[in-house]
């Protein structure tokens, strides 16, 4: 850790520890949602919005603060760009929540699970690292492990796309309209695991710089 000659405000970390924490709930609600009956869905999907409410006022409180301190813990453009990457992940699960419902989607394919338990994954490993940013320790498999999750992500996006727009022969292709749709949810929730994946190399990016 590099040495510091002046005290640092520390009450950066509670709040990024919070925003994961917001994060997980959300996940947990968008997992919920896409196994739910479609009559069911759209209760979970103002829950996920809910959270992504709560999600931009703590992203808005951690930016007043790194506008208000004149020491921060680490790079001002790693915080901002840490906080920024978080309300990203919650921005596209929300959307892709929305989206579900606002589509009146009935039967999703089994990939948009299999990318929602990847969202999920990634939440908690995240919400587990965020206080481990005060003292950068042990981080490198945090940051290892978000990256392994978004390689396992775009492969179900890659598959997922492949089934929608060129389906096996022994498969009945769904009708245009439906397709764009799905396909909208499934690119929406491919970003929230691309910003899962930003969040880890800010995280990595922080330690480096203070190791």
């Amino acid at each position: 850790m590099a040495f510091r000659l002046t005290p640092h405000e520390r009450g950066f970390y509670p709040l990024f520890t919070r925003a994961a924490e917001n994060i997980v709930a959300a996940a947990e609600g968008l997992a919920e949602l896409v196994a739910a009956d479609p009559a069911d869905r759209p209760p979970l999907a103002a829950r996920v919005k809910d959270l992504e409410h709560a999600g931009d006022d703590l992203t808005h409180e951690i930016m007043v603060k790194l506008n208000s301190v004149f020491v921060t813990p680490f790079d001002r453009e790693d915080i901002y760009r840490l906080a920024s990457s978080l309300d990203d992940v919650l921005d596209a699960m929300e959307e892709a929540a929305d989206r579900i419902v606002l589509y009146r989607l009935d039967e999703l394919p089994k990939g948009i699970s299999v990318q929602t338990d990847v969202l999920l994954r990634a939440a908690i490993s995240t919400a587990a690292a965020m206080p481990g940013l005060e003292k950068l320790e042990s981080l490198r498999e945090y940051w290892v492990h978000v990256n392994s999750l978004e390689d396992e992500g775009d492969a179900a996006y890659r598959s997922l796309l492949r089934d929608l727009l060129a389906p096996d022969d022994d498969v009945t292709p769904l009708d245009v309209l439906t397709v764009l749709k799905i396909k909208e949810v499934v690119e929406t929730l491919e970003e929230a695991a691309d910003a899962f994946e930003t969040v880890a190399n800010t995280v990595e990016s922080i330690a480096v710089k203070e190791a």
